[in-house]
This record gives C-alpha cells, sequence and structure tokens, in this order.
C-alpha cells in the first residue's frame, strides 16, 4: 500500500491514508524530492542523479478531480528561494526580475502564479444550461475538452467580471478574478432553484494555477509532452497525470490566446514550478502581470468592469451569443446591437507620462472620459493606460489629453478582437 511519507534531516513519518479515492505518497527532503501514484504505477523523479530538474513525464488522464490540500507550503517555499517577495496573502509581489520578466513575454517565456484567482467547480446534470443562462457565451455549443470565454453581467448588461471556463467531462471549471470569486458564488447559489441539479464549489485553495505566456511556450510544452495542445483552439484543454498527480493543461489564459495554463494539485506546484523554470520560463510576480494587463488591454473588475460600464462598452463583444436565447442581461445588449446604442467604447492610450486613474480624458477642451488604469510600460520608459472614451471622440490614434499629459489612442490586442460595435456575433 503506498504511504505519505516526509523527512526532512531525520523528520518524521505520517500514516497511509486514502483521500477521495486517491493514494499517494510524498518524499520531501533537502537533496531529493519524488512524487508517485497509487501502488503498482512506477514512480517518476523530478530530478536526475545529480539533483537537476528534468521534464517530468506525463500520462494521459481521463478527468481531473479534487485532490487533497497541500502538506506544506512548498510552493512557496521553492518561490523565495527564487527570490520571490510575498505579499500578507501570499500572492508574489516580484521575483526581483520585472524587467527580465517583461522582455521574456517578447522573445522567451514567463511563468506566472495565478493560484490567487478564483475557481469555482459547477456540477451536475443541468450545469450547462445553468452557466448557459446565467452568462453571455453559448455553453451548448461546447462539448468536453473546449472551453470559452464568458462574462458575468447585471440584469443591465453592467460587467462583473470575465471567466474561463473549461467544459470538463463531469463539471465546468471557472477561473475568475481573485476579487469576484465570493461575490459570483454567492450570486450564483441565488439562482439555483430546488428543482435545479446543479452544485458549486469553490476550489480555490484546492488547486494551484499556471500560466505560460511568451514565443517559446510552446517548445515548454513540447518538452513537458504536452505538445499535443499546440495549435488547437483557444480553451482546448488535456489531462494528465504528473508523477501520479492531476493536471489540467489548456490553450490560452486571462491575457492572450497564444500562450497556455496549467491547473494542478498544490502537493505537486512546487515541483513542477522548479521543472518550468528548468525548461527556460522566467518567473513573474503580479507587478509584471498587471503592467502587462493594461498593456494588453484586458478589462479589470473594478477599474474597467463596473456598474458604470455595459458588456459591449468594455468590448467584450467575443464573450457574447446574441442567438441563444434568454439569459440575464440579454434584452439589454439585444437593443443595445439593434439600436446602434453603445455611447462609449474601451480604448488603450499611450500616454508621455504618468497619470492617476479616474483624470479626465479630453479631445478639443471637452472631457470625453476617463482614465481607469495606468501602469508603467517596458523598460520603465513607456506609459500605458485603459479609459473610456465616448464614441463620436474615439479612433485609431486619436490624440487627447489625459490630465494634463498628451496621450494616443490605441486598440490594444484583447480589445482589438472586439473593436466594431456591430460586428456579427455568433
Amino acid at each position: 500500500m503506498a504511504v505519505i511519507s516526509c523527512s526532512i534531516a531525520g523528520g518524521f513519518h505520517i500514516p497511509a491514508a486514502k483521500i477521495k479515492g486517491w493514494f499517494y505518497s510524498f518524499t520531501h527532503s533537502f537533496h531529493h524530492c519524488q512524487l508517485s501514484f497509487a501502488p503498482n504505477v512506477r514512480s517518476l523523479s523530478l530530478y536526475n542523479a545529480h539533483n537537476r530538474p528534468r521534464p517530468v513525464s506525463l500520462r494521459a488522464s481521463s478527468s481531473f478531480d479534487i485532490v487533497p490540500p497541500p502538506i506544506d507550503d512548498d510552493l512557496h517555499d521553492v518561490m523565495v528561494a527564487e527570490g520571490a517577495k510575498l505579499l500578507e496573502d501570499g500572492i508574489v509581489e516580484t521575483f526581483g526580475n520585472d524587467e527580465v520578466a517583461m522582455k521574456a513575454v517578447e522573445d522567451g517565456v514567463a511563468v506566472v502564479d495565478l493560484s490567487h484567482f478564483g475557481r469555482i467547480r459547477v456540477t451536475g446534470e443541468d450545469r450547462i444550461q445553468f452557466l448557459h443562462n446565467q452568462s453571455t457565451a453559448d455553453f451548448q455549443v461546447l462539448t468536453e475538452g473546449q472551453g470559452c470565454e464568458t462574462v458575468f453581467v447585471t440584469p443591465t448588461a453592467r460587467t462583473i467580471d470575465i471567466a474561463n471556463a473549461w467544459v470538463m467531462k463531469n463539471a465546468i471549471t471557472l477561473l475568475v478574478s481573485p476579487t469576484t470569486c465570493s461575490s459570483i458564488l454567492g450570486m450564483l447559489e441565488k439562482y439555483i432553484f430546488f428543482t435545479d441539479k446543479v452544485e458549486l464549489q469553490d476550489i480555490t485553495k484546492k488547486t494551484c494555477f499556471f500560466t505560460l505566456i511568451g514565443p517559446k511556450s510552446i517548445q515548454v510544452m513540447e518538452d513537458l509532452n504536452l505538445g499535443d495542445l499546440v495549435g488547437k483552439p483557444y480553451g482546448t484543454h488535456l489531462h494528465y497525470n504528473v508523477n501520479g498527480m492531476p493536471i489540467t493543461a489548456g490553450v490560452g489564459n486571462v491575457l492572450s490566446e497564444d500562450s497556455f495554463s496549467l491547473m494542478l494539485s498544490p502537493a505537486s506546484a512546487g515541483s513542477v514550478w522548479k521543472v518550468l523554470l528548468s525548461l527556460g520560463a522566467v518567473p513573474m510576480g503580479a507587478n509584471v502581470w498587471e503592467r502587462l494587463r493594461v498593456i494588453q488591454g484586458r478589462p479589470s473588475p473594478g477599474k474597467e468592469l463596473t456598474n458604470e460600464f455595459n458588456v459591449l462598452e468594455a468590448c467584450l463583444r467575443k464573450a457574447v451569443s446574441l442567438n441563444k436565447g434568454c439569459y440575464k442581461g440579454q434584452e439589454t445588449i439585444a437593443r443595445l446591437v439593434t439600436y446602434d446604442g453603445v455611447k462609449q467604447r474601451l480604448w488603450g492610450i499611450r500616454l508621455d507620462g504618468p497619470v492617476e486613474p479616474g483624470s479626465a480624458i479630453i479631445v478639443e477642451g471637452k472631457k470625453v472620459g476617463k482614465l481607469t488604469s495606468y501602469v508603467v510600460g517596458n523598460q520603465n520608459v513607456e506609459h500605458v493606460g485603459l479609459g473610456y472614451v465616448k464614441r463620436h471622440a474615439g479612433s485609431e490614434g486619436r490624440e487627447v489629453l489625459v490630465g494634463d499629459v498628451r496621450g494616443v489612442l490605441v486598440d490594444a490586442p484583447f480589445l482589438r478582437q472586439s473593436s466594431h460595435v456591430n460586428q456579427h456575433i455568433s
């Protein structure tokens, strides 16, 4: 029978346990780390004879299961050893390499820990129809192994958050922003009627979530024997075992379709992180991630996604279906499209200097919008923002004044995919 064994310089031993049908063994010392799954399955070491990380071998798995919580803070220990500066809530603020990480996104590969983002598991026979009715995407056209972006909105189509969804065999997993997970769970629970066969579970602390971004992320995926996903549509995901621990790998992340994401067990997260770094991935902290978010143009709750702006003004048309029938916010969205009623939209802004969010955006002496986000760009010399601008005043390349700083409107990559108000959405 498999055992759970932990030893540190002659440390201690814990008797075997069976958790949700999974047997696992874990041995952790200063010189060796090994993870294995179940009896009669050969253990695959994460280290070679010279104590250097090497790519793990992955085996296909039928489904992702919820795994037990971590035995210790192994992932944080590994990150701190790499220079991570942790905030009080455990988020990595920086690895002290911000400019290197930014450059890796352009010509290499970076890895960021998004485990603080919310993860909601939706199960039950009615899960597809339930999410179909509660968000903007058409879930009924999706099959197992596919995914999509969807938006949670108010009845008047004001934006709450963007969710990234993976449709699995027995569940749908939603990735949402850290600040909205609890409120979205509460909102969804209110719409479950007694006849609905739907269950919701917050699995944020039961899983970890990594993202690879940059042109060399493809090579890392191939080195991990995950090349089956390369070239597949956004949201496509497959399940594997890494040394017996479940891991789900998918195409895309919350910022870009040209990237990859990994959802995995906390017990194996530290070891997998080491392997990713050994394959050339540069660790990235939250500071750089926020800079990338603004540069890419991805709207965020509390900034671009608020009760002030509707889903079309936020340029989230690609996540909206107009043909799937009734859903929350559908009537408002349909009227906006039918009567060409979108009055403003979100733009990227290249600035000549720093500006405070909330500053007025001015064209020809008149206020036409406001700045919602600001960051320093590449090499700490660029200045980039996001802001809403009235439709009649906004166009690519338009010069504006933000506060007292000159700026130019640009169609940021995330926004560019939905830049035409009246484009057809299926």
